[in-house]
């Protein structure tokens, strides 16, 4: 263990500050002996454990792991780490033309980021006059001469002469790039340029792309023998039955061809194919879970049997994070499927920056054991970081089921390497990676032991394995993951490969750089993360402050987590019964009308409630009533309305159970879209209130007719008749609302027929915050009733 990591157990109370997802969590993250706890403990203790550390702090889990990491000698993963990276600058001669492409056009730069914007967008521009226009924007944007004969590489300054000479409008009439361009697409004649850069992104996108076709692909592999390979069908997820039939069929027939050149050899020796669960069921959500997870099990098991029958071992890839407890769970049901009895070829990839990582290789360790076979695991850093980050903050969590530092992820890697390699019985490691320092350290956290792989991408991590093969005593084998696919299903692996290797954080683009120092590379990643101040050691603010101290954002449910799920399922069966009564609001008095009868349009037997519509004699004293309360609301202070506002927020989300209950009840719609409604209107007392205070009561200056100065101060201008539609019955009803509230006006709200029921809920929490009767008043009804008085 480094020296570092005890002084910090030491000086931060280590043992009183940790506080793991539970009590199993700790005795297996503290254990010396992880094999006595995984025998001790279930696989149902164990998947508990893993949904438990689903947003578990990232402090507490990283300190975890490098306690955990005691067969890890940093100095010699350092030395082996520098030696590779100074042979690799010393080989610029055999540096790719992908590597001195991304290296010259780097994503911190101008231009980088256009040429970014053509790979994403120019491969699903369907037609050529919008390819057109898209390029005029985009070329002109950037300064190509800047990078004329810069690069070592011809390839690469031909390309910038390309670029130049599309470009070269810029300097001339750039307020008027248009029609410049079409004027240079007239001399060189329309599809020249479009084609010239269609055919580079194809270029590109060939280097990351192995072939099109199963057949190609083992053609290609035969003139690198070297390496063994693992075939990736290209293809997203599934959007409809279509889909996911013709990928299954895809899969299928990848499978028999393989395994009709596999050939007497070993297992672990025979090349492989990688399956995205996604692709083949286009309902793969956790919402979804009793439809998804027999349907995958049934394509899965199905996929596993014609594989073990040709030879062959099938991996499971790792997608977003809300999708591992399913594919655990179908996993699970797969490999212990009697038909695959002691067949160790179904594998599983495990993303090392999802925090959960170490505990799915605990649960592995113990499911391999019951089954008395082994487990090929493909460790990876994980490719959707971005996108991980984001939908955590859309979603309102209360933390990220990733690592938001880079040396965290590396220190997780490692941890998890730890693990994998503890357990020879359980497991054939599979370490994808193309870092050096990582690659270092598992070797000499390995040892002299040959019973793993190193893994790299296809078009990426070549120097770093080519260096690693000219050692002698160097027998591991590695294994080259090569995807496959047509033109038009490369745009998104296109997109993340680029993205991957123009980081600037990333191994493959920092290695290729002198002004880099080798030193800052090699680095062990427990050092760097010691080294951050505590603020640094979180990079990325919790999804609850992402705006600041302006307001809070709204909080969300983790409905990945199976006991979140359960809970609120629970909930929403108890409320399922519950019969609601609603009618006009007048000065805070509930009045009587012609009553209408709710159904569930989902259910129509299923009665929601009754609701008293209004009639033409409710409407005007409504209308009179807000009349007659306006100029004191107005008057009302603005940090009093505020206040109002923002307390309606707590009380939305301490009631979201309920108005979920209504919105699905009455307006027919999904969990999760009632869920975000709710937290949409959250954020729209929060975020009208903070406005309220950003602009009331400041000067308004507005140039007059003649040049001079027209003062003015936000106040109400008075009633605001509020209508909203039936499909969004609480964040549009609770927008429009409380954005006329807070400015100083008052409301005659007025819902959907349909929706009336929810929207009386939010009238009701509305007034419970503090908004008095006369100024907030409710009339459901006809529109004909309203008509006359608009």
């Amino acid at each position: 263990m480094d020296k570092h990591v005890l002084e910090y157990k030491k000086t931060q109370g280590f043992n009183l500050v940790v506080q793991s997802a539970d009590l199993l969590a700790k005795k297996l993250t503290f254990s010396q002996n992880n094999t006595i706890y995984m025998i001790n403990f279930s696989l149902s203790d164990l998947r508990k454990a893993i949904d438990q550390a689903y947003l578990i702090d990232e402090t507490v889990s990283v300190i975890e792991l490098m306690v955990g990491m005691t067969d890890y000698n940093p100095a010699d993963a350092e030395a082996l780490a520098r030696l590779l990276v100074e042979r690799i600058r010393a080989d610029k001669d055999k540096q790719t033309v992908v590597d001195a492409f991304l290296h010259e056009y780097q994503l911190n730069s101008a231009e980088g980021l256009v040429l970014m914007s053509i790979a994403e967008a120019l491969l699903r521009i369907p037609d050529a006059a919008t390819q057109d226009r898209f390029l005029a924007d985009k070329l002109a944007s950037a300064h190509w001469q800047e990078h004329l004969n810069h690069s070592d590489s011809m390839l690469v300054n031909l390309s910038t002469g390309a670029l130049l000479l599309t470009g070269l409008f810029e300097r001339h009439v750039k307020a008027n790039a248009s029609q410049v361009f079409e004027h240079l697409l007239g001399r060189l004649g329309q599809p020249l340029i479009r084609k010239a850069l269609q055919s580079a992104m194809h270029f590109l996108g060939s280097q990351f792309v192995m072939a099109e076709s199963i057949s190609s692909a083992l053609q290609n592999s035969r003139y690198h023998r070297e390496f063994l390979y693992s075939f990736d069908m290209l293809g997203e997820a599934a959007v409809t039955n279509s889909d996911s039939e013709r990928y299954f069929s895809a899969y299928l027939d990848a499978i028999r061809e393989l395994s009709q050149e596999s050939g007497d050899v070993p297992l672990f020796e025979k090349p492989g194919i990688s399956i995205k669960l996604s692709a083949l069921c286009p309902r793969y959500e956790p919402l979804q879970h009793l439809r998804s997870v027999p349907e995958l099990t049934a394509k899965l098991l199905a996929l596993a049997q014609c594989a073990r029958q040709g030879g062959l071992t099938v991996t499971v890839d790792a997608e977003e994070s809300e999708r591992l407890s399913l594919s655990l769970t179908i996993f699970e049901a797969v490999f212990t499927h009697p038909s695959l009895k002691g067949w160790p070829g179904l594998g599983l990839a495990v993303q090392s920056y999802q925090q959960r990582a170490p505990y799915v290789i605990r649960w592995l360790a113990a499911l391999a054991k019951s089954e008395h076979r082994k487990i090929p695991v493909r460790l990876v850093k994980g490719a959707y970081w971005d996108t991980e980050i984001k939908r955590a903050q859309e979603q309102g969590l209360s933390g990220y089921p990733v690592f938001t530092r880079k040396s965290a992820s590396d220190i997780s890697y490692l941890s998890c390497a730890c693990l994998l390699l503890a357990e020879p019985d359980a497991f054939y490691p599979q370490f994808a990676t193309h870092n050096a320092h990582t690659v270092a350290a598992i070797r000499q956290m390995a040892g002299n032991r040959k019973d793993y792989e190193f893994q790299r991408l296809h078009g990426m991590g070549e120097a770093l394995y080519r260096n690693l093969a000219r050692d002698p005593d160097w027998l591991v084998p590695c294994r080259v993951y090569a995807p496959i696919g047509q033109y038009q299903e490369l745009l998104p692996y296109l997109v993340r490969r680029l993205l991957e290797n123009g980081a600037n954080t990333s191994f493959v683009n920092q290695i290729e750089n002198p002004d880099i120092d080798i030193e800052r590379i090699v680095q062990n990643p427990v050092a760097f993360w010691l080294g951050l101040s505590d603020t640094e050691k979180t990079g990325v603010s919790l999804p609850v402050e992402i705006f600041g101290r302006e307001r809070r954002n709204s909080e969300g449910m983790n409905l990945a987590d199976a006991e979140q799920l359960f809970a609120l399922q629970k909930r929403l069966d108890e409320l399922s019964g519950t019969s609601h009564h609603a009618g006009p609001s007048i000065n805070g008095n509930c009045l009587a009308g012609s009553e209408q009868v709710i159904v569930n349009p989902a259910y129509r037997s299923h009665k929601v409630g009754t609701i008293a519509f209004s009639d033409a004699d409710t409407v005007a004293a409504a209308l009179d009533t807000a009349s007659q309360a306006f100029e004191a609301w107005r008057s009302t202070a603005v940090q009093t309305r505020v206040r109002y506002m923002n307390n309606a927020a707590d009380l939305f989300e301490y009631h979201n159970t309920e108005l979920v209950s209504l919105c699905v009840r009455e307006g027919g719609r999904t969990i999760k879209d009632a869920l975000a409604e709710v937290r949409e209107a959250v954020d729209f007392c929060r975020y009208y209130a903070a406005r309220a205070l950003e602009f009331f009561n400041r000067p308004l200056t507005l140039p007059g007719p003649c040049g001079e100065d027209n003062f003015m101060t936000y106040h109400g201008r008075g009633v605001f008749l509020c209508i909203s539609p039936w499909n969004f019955p609480i964040a549009i009803f609770t927008g429009q609302v409380v954005a006329a509230l807070v400015a100083g006006n008052t409301v005659v709200a007025k819902p959907a027929e349909a929706t009336s029921l929810t929207a009386a809920a939010c009238v009701r929490l509305l007034h419970q915050a503090g908004i008095p009767g006369p100024v907030l008043n409710f009339v459901p009804g006809i529109g004909s009733e309203i008509g006359p008085f608009l």
